[in-house]
């Protein structure tokens, strides 16, 4: 079996002078492949995946705690400069067992939100050791 050129074929793309050039030039027998690019022309790729129903229930949950700690901080941290706030990281808490444990890290971290009343500090913990347990 024999592969080659056909009559009256021309590629197209940015190369087709050069690549008319170089088959001629060949054997009949030689395989050329196009760039994939030249194809694909202003054609963006995206990549996604597909999780079942119970994973996608876990990533909805868990960013919903995530935006409910990015609005409670701010709300904490209401008059303070971006450098000034804490950054509480909820996988380092997650990682801490126990909840007296978690209690401690998060009075630790929180102590200087000199912003927000210490029972408002203390409201917000409580409320988010009851979030990160339903995680």
């Amino acid at each position: 079996m024999e592969v080659g050129i056909p009559a009256g074929y021309v590629p197209a793309g940015k190369h087709a002078d050069t690549m008319l050039d170089s088959k001629t030039a060949k054997s009949s027998k030689a395989v050329n492949f196009e760039d994939g690019d030249s194809r694909m022309d202003g054609r963006k790729k995206y990549l996604t995946a597909k999780y079942g129903a119970h994973q996608m229930a876990l990533i909805r949950k868990r960013l919903g705690v995530e935006m409910w700690l990015l609005d409670e901080m701010a709300k904490l941290y209401d008059n303070c400069q971006p450098s000034d706030q804490a950054e509480l990281d909820l996988d380092e808490l997650l990682d801490i067992d126990g909840t007296s444990h978690r209690r401690a890290y998060l009075q630790r971290l929180l102590g200087d939100a000199s912003a927000a009343p210490r029972t408002q500090v203390d409201a917000f913990i409580e409320e988010l050791l009851v979030q990160a347990d339903t995680l």
